[in-house]
């Protein structure tokens, strides 16, 4: 499992295109929110389901779990 942090920068283009990579060579990856991104849990909820979204697309699909203020990642196959 990959480890990764989500800090002030957010959402970036570059920690997208991170996560993709990451992606083809793991099943699971393990995003820990710090202090300075947030500490809402419906914003915490939100930037799950943009992550998703983002890496989504036709011949995969991505789900998500929150516990505390860690988003864990799993990437699935569409039948």
């Amino acid at each position: 499992m990959v480890q990764m942090q989500l800090g002030k920068a957010g959402l970036s283009e570059n920690f997208i295109e991170t996560l993709r990579k990451s992606f083809k060579r793991h099943e699971n990856i393990k995003i820990a929110l710090l202090k300075t991104c947030s500490r809402d849990r419906e914003e915490i909820e939100g930037i799950a389901k943009e992550i998703c979204s983002k890496l989504g697309n036709e011949k995969q699909v991505f789900k998500y779990k929150i516990l505390g203020f860690t988003i864990f990642l799993k990437r699935c196959k569409r039948k």
